[in-house]
């Protein structure tokens, strides 16, 4: 069994940083790719940014592109989102993803509320 757990969200005024925090755990999870999504209200999960576990390579949505940073701690399966920069329209529940490698299966989160006030 695999936990994916989140942790960072809050509120914060615009303009204004948070760092969100997921890791994931399993006796033999290994990670191919950790990466965040988000859920607006009233809107469909989207992609925000993602990691491949080997050589570190990232990806972005254009909406964060110089705004939010990925990075990991490679012992605990750990990846951090730092936000910068932030927007009411970045308001959402932000889901971590961990995608075993070998099987290539996707583990969720139970996501963190991020606030944006203007």
């Amino acid at each position: 069994q695999v936990q994916v757990v989140e942790s960072g969200g809050g509120l914060v005024q615009a303009g204004g940083s948070l760092r969100l925090s997921c890791s994931a755990s399993g006796r033999t999870f290994s990670p191919l790719a950790m990466g965040w999504f988000r859920q607006a209200p009233g809107k469909e999960r989207e992609f925000v940014a993602t990691m491949r576990w080997s050589g570190g390579s990232t990806t972005y949505s254009d909406f964060v592109k110089g705004r939010f940073t990925i990075s990991r701690e490679r012992a605990g399966n750990t990846v951090h989102l730092q936000m910068n920069s932030l927007t009411p329209e970045d308001t959402a529940v932000y889901y971590c993803k961990a995608t075993s490698a070998g099987w290539n299966r996707d583990y969720w989160g139970e996501g963190t509320q991020v606030t944006v006030s203007s």
